[in-house]
């Protein structure tokens, strides 16, 4: 049996839920913080969240809210 592919907004859903876990971010903290910790990975994630209909000023907590996420 193979283990199912992470999807990449679940890898970053992870190493967000960690970052929070270890305080160097907050919940209340708005998602264009992640792009401060990920510069190079920015654009791409920006764009992924944006598909996914988060804008930059929504809480972390939202996003680490989603259980799956499945493209269209």
């Amino acid at each position: 049996m193979t283990p199912a592919v992470l999807h990449p907004m679940g890898k970053l859903q992870r190493q967000v839920q960690s970052l929070v876990n270890s305080q160097k971010l907050k919940p209340t903290d708005s998602l264009w913080k992640v792009g401060l910790l990920f510069p190079d990975k920015w654009s791409y994630l920006k764009d992924e969240l944006i598909d996914f209909e988060f804008s930059m000023q929504d809480p972390i907590a939202s996003f680490l809210e989603v259980e799956t996420w499945e493209d269209e």
